[in-house]
């Protein structure tokens, strides 16, 4: 007779202490790389990230890293904001104008175009955050609240962080039916819900939980595909624990600055740590 244990699996739940710091640029550097690739996915090689990641650590008072293991450890969550007129000469964030321009759909491409002109009459801030998979939501509300304490500060330091807009920069999916389904024998099919198309015919999903809550409040926002297209296994590889294959997106939310102080206080009754 087998033994019980090996017919049961035990689920081992790990309490987690999670520490929120300014970003340090004498430790951060390769863990902010990482999430900023995980983050641009596909198209992460069109940009200088070493660059890029280097600008945020340049404002160590503004931005928030999340870590598990002391202020010397990797980040696995940061938030930041970057003034895209401030830095307009840096040819990273012309990079990422260019791209976003560019990627953006219709009825936002125009105000982009504005907005993001290095002559405009006011100033936005581009938002980057990204975390490791396994980090819960509740983490959000107090990096944008503190977000908003520090542009706060720095603007009574007459530091060049009062914006008009914020530009989020986020990721949805969609789900596809798996290419792995089609080498499987026939009856083994058999009784599946999903067929080519996916189960949800073309329904897109948030990587980011708050994602949906901000966009309640944007004045614009869309998803878009990314340049580098993926190869035909790409879906495959991203399956988690699901019989679909998954396809990322690029997806980007315009706030105004007088609304991202709503967004904070619904997120903080959203996801109370």
């Amino acid at each position: 007779m087998a033994d019980s244990d090996s017919d049961t699996e035990s689920l081992d739940i790990v309490n987690v202490d999670f520490e929120m710091f300014d970003p340090q640029p004498a430790h951060d550097f390769h863990g902010l790389k990482t999430l900023l690739r995980q983050l641009l996915d596909a198209d992460n090689t069109l940009f200088d990230i070493s660059a890029l990641t280097d600008l945020i650590l340049s404002q160590p008072l503004l931005g928030t890293t999340v870590k598990v293991d002391g202020n010397e450890s990797d980040p696995y969550a940061f938030l930041t904001v970057l003034n895209m007129q401030e830095h307009h000469d840096k040819p990273v964030i012309q990079q990422l104008r260019d791209y976003l321009i560019s990627r953006a759909p219709a009825d936002l491409k125009t105000q982009l175009q504005t907005l993001l002109s290095p002559t405009a009459s006011t100033h936005t801030g581009l938002i980057l955050t990204e975390r490791l998979i396994n980090v819960p939501t509740e983490i959000v509300p107090p990096m944008y609240k503190m977000l908003l304490e520090e542009i706060t500060w720095a603007i009574d330091d007459g530091e060049p962080y009062r914006f008009s807009h914020f530009l989020i920069i986020s990721k949805t999916y969609t789900e596809v039916a798996s290419k792995l389904d089609d080498d499987a024998p026939r009856a083994a099919k058999k009784g599946k819900t999903g067929k080519k198309g996916g189960k949800k015919g073309g329904e897109v999903f948030y990587f980011h939980p708050e994602d949906e809550t901000i966009m309640r409040k944007a004045k614009a926002a869309g998803g878009y595909a990314y340049v580098k297209e993926a190869d035909e296994g790409a879906a495959d590889s991203k399956r988690a624990f699901g019989e679909f294959g998954i396809v990322p997106r690029g997806h980007m939310m315009l706030v105004e600055y007088a609304d991202l102080e709503g967004v904070v206080a619904d997120l903080e009754g959203l996801f109370k740590p």
